[in-house]
Formats: structure tokens, C-alpha cells, sequence
């Protein structure tokens, strides 16, 4: 690779659970150069972005959030939309603003064809140490269909430069079950990938999201979804070749290298808090609010700070098992019990554990290697499970 290794503070486990207790910052960029038929994100198109007044918009929603947090972030996020569109001078203002821990991750979200070597440079100069790179497939004819900005030989140019970059890390996004993709098309994109090594890679399997076109074409019986059958092949062949490879599959879609976990990523999936800033970023503070802002710019930039909302405690439950229950190390069953007053009742447990989809080591409950696939379904069945912790009995004094 030629770039350092990232900067090990604690061991991974042990730093994790620190950052679920810590928060992370994520940021909204909210444009980019054309939509992508599967997107359902708050994404504009606008030939003269307000990106000076977005980045005020951040320090102003910044100002008001920051007072309510404790210390400094663990991580920073910058994701969109395609935030490598913005000028790295606007991204290093703002990287200098927010407290960050020393070894603090600093990710930015990248598109082929968005940047070239100098803006490279210019971004790390600026701070960011992480990159994230949405390739998502090397088949030109489905990049084309996907509605994506970029073809395969502008992917391949901006892959060919991480190599010589001082980064701490870098991820490759893939999309598998796309329309009309043949198992051996998703193993050539695949082969390309490994040939590429990145450090992590994060996968997702195309979702057809109301209001898209790819959902309206799915509606109108233009194309078809991807056969379960098929889908369920594809997800078991990128998890078979990637560990073959030596990733570790450290949540259902992300899969890294020795030392290259995402550490915003990772702190949210195990039930971490974090700030969102920017138009239609979603937060869950340290508080215990979730936070929803606006998502036009002119409405996020009257109110930055939306709205926010305390979850019930069956809320909150249910949270946390959604999101802990993605990562390779579960949930923890005293957490489930002191964060939210909620217990999962043995009837619910027992059948997914003898059927094989959970495993339990004393406390921690977690997807067995081979029910990644089922993880929504399981999660559904526990939540009907949860019930409240009763409050401990009264003590009696005797005389």
C-alpha cells in the first residue's frame, strides 16, 4: 500500500467500547453533480451550490450543539451527497473547528472523477486521513443504469493514486443485486477489487427506495428485483471471498483489514452517539436524543437545530439491539438492562439460539457467522421479546 498504519490508541476492542461511550461528529454535504437513480438521500443538483453559506451553516449548528457534549469527538465524518465536490481550503476550515481527540479518524466521502491528485493532496493537507471511495461496480453497463456520474476508467484513475498517498486508511464501497446482475459479473467486480486490496470495503445490496426512479421502474414492472435466491448467493460469495482474502467481517456489510476499522462507523454500530450537523443530518446525542434536521438549506439554515425527540424506553431498546446486533460483537444483555430498563424474555431467545441464528457467552448475544443474512428478521423477532426490567423488590426491615 505505501500508507502508514493507522494510529492504535487502545487495542480495537477496548477502544471501541470506549467509543460507544465517547461521540463522533458526522457532517452533510448536501450536492452532488448528478443524482443516482437508486438514491434516496437528501442530494441536490445546482449548477452554483451555497457552499460558503453551508459551511457557516455548520459552525452555526455547531455553536448551539456543541455546549450539550462532553469532551471531544472521537471521529469526524464528511458525507453526502459528494463532499470532495467542496474546495479542500472550505473542508480544512472547518476540520480545524470541531475538538478532536488526538488520533481522532477523519473520513471524506469520495466519487471518482470528483477529485484529481492535487485535490487529493490539498484534502489531507487539510486533515482528512480516510477516504472513502463510492466505485460501487467496475460494469460499465451497470454503473450506467445505476445512474452513476462516473465510468469505469475514472474509477480506475482515482484508485491507481491512493497507493502513493500519506493516508491512514481508505474504503471501497461496492453495490451487489443490481438488475439483470449475474453472479459472475459480481465475482468480476470482485476479482478487480481484491486486485486493488483496499484496506475495507463496505457493501450494500440495492435497495429500490420510494420516490427514486429505480423504484418507479421497479413499480412499473421495468425491471425486476433480484431473485432472494440470488441475493442470498451473491452476499455468501462476497463474505467467502473477502475473508479467503483475510477481512474480517466486523459488522453485516463492512469488512476490514487487520487495524483498518472504521472508528465513526464501528462506535455508532455498537450503539455509539453521535452529532449530525448539516441539511437532513440525523443525530443521536449523548443525551439520548435522536435529532432530525431540515432538509432544504434555506430552512436548515433559519433553524439549524430541526428537531429532536428523547426515545421511549422500548424505543431505545429496540435501538440498541438494531444496532448492536450488526456488529460482530453483539449486544451486551446488562447494557440492554441498565440504558433502557428493557429485558429480552427467554421465549424469544431460546428458538433463534437453537436454531442457530444467535449465539450467547454469558452476557453478549450475537448473530452466528452464518445468519448475517437473516439479521432484520431476527432483530424484528427479539423486539416483540423485550419486555420491562421490574423494578427490584422493596426491602423489609425487621426489628
Amino acid at each position: 500500500m505505501g500508507a502508514p498504519s493507522p494510529p492504535t490508541l487502545l487495542p480495537i476492542h477496548e477502544r471501541a467500547e470506549q467509543d460507544a461511550l465517547s461521540y463522533g461528529i458526522y457532517v452533510h454535504f448536501p450536492w452532488c453533480r448528478s443524482r443516482c437513480l437508486y438514491c434516496a438521500f437528501n442530494v441536490r443538483v445546482e449548477a452554483d451550490p451555497r457552499m460558503a453559506d453551508w459551511a457557516e451553516g455548520i459552525r452555526a449548528e455547531w455553536a448551539l450543539r456543541a455546549p450539550t457534549l462532553p469532551g471531544r469527538a472521537h471521529s469526524l465524518y464528511f458525507g453526502g451527497g459528494t463532499p470532495s465536490l467542496a474546495p479542500p481550503e472550505l473542508i480544512a476550515s472547518l476540520v480545524q473547528d470541531f475538538p478532536l481527540q488526538d488520533g481522532a479518524e477523519r473520513t471524506l466521502e469520495v466519487n471518482p472523477g470528483s477529485v484529481d491528485r492535487a485535490k487529493l493532496e490539498a484534502f489531507i493537507g487539510a486533515g482528512i486521513d480516510r477516504l472513502s471511495i463510492g466505485v460501487q461496480t467496475f460494469h460499465a453497463g451497470h454503473a450506467k443504469r445505476l445512474g452513476r456520474g462516473h465510468g469505469r476508467a475514472e474509477a480506475e484513475a482515482l484508485l491507481a493514486l491512493l497507493p502513493a498517498l500519506p493516508l491512514r486508511s481508505w474504503s471501497f464501497d461496492l453495490i451487489f443485486a443490481l438488475p439483470d446482475q449475474t453472479l459472475a459479473e459480481l465475482e468480476q467486480d470482485l476479482d478487480r477489487l481484491l486486485q486493488v486490496a483496499p484496506p475495507h470495503v463496505s457493501l450494500y445490496g440495492l435497495s429500490y427506495e420510494p420516490g427514486t426512479p429505480l423504484r418507479r421502474a421497479l413499480d412499473a414492472g421495468a425491471l425486476q428485483a433480484t431473485d432472494p435466491e440470488l441475493w442470498a448467493d451473491m452476499y455468501a460469495c462476497i463474505g467467502e471471498r473477502l475473508g479467503a482474502a483475510g477481512y474480517e467481517r466486523y459488522e453485516i456489510s463492512n469488512f476490514a483489514l487487520p487495524g483498518h476499522r472504521s472508528r465513526h462507523n464501528e462506535a455508532v454500530w455498537r450503539g455509539g452517539r453521535y452529532a449530525g450537523l448539516g441539511p437532513g443530518a440525523h443525530g443521536f446525542l449523548p443525551a439520548g436524543d435522536r435529532t432530525v434536521n431540515h432538509d432544504g438549506l434555506a430552512d436548515w439554515l433559519a433553524d439549524p437545530l430541526g428537531r429532536a425527540e428523547r426515545p421511549s424506553p422500548e424505543e431505545a431498546a429496540q435501538d440498541l439491539l438494531l444496532s448492536t446486533l450488526r456488529h460482530a460483537d453483539g449486544l451486551r444483555l446488562d447494557r440492554l438492562a441498565a440504558e433502557t430498563g428493557h429485558a429480552l424474555r427467554p421465549g424469544a431467545v431460546a428458538p433463534l439460539l437453537q436454531g442457530g441464528a444467535l449465539v450467547q457467552e454469558g452476557e453478549r448475544l450475537r448473530l452466528a457467522p452464518g445468519a448475517y443474512a437473516l439479521a432484520d428478521g431476527v432483530v424484528r423477532r427479539l423486539a416483540q421479546g423485550l419486555r420491562p426490567v421490574p423494578p427490584p423488590a422493596p426491602t423489609t426491615r425487621t426489628a
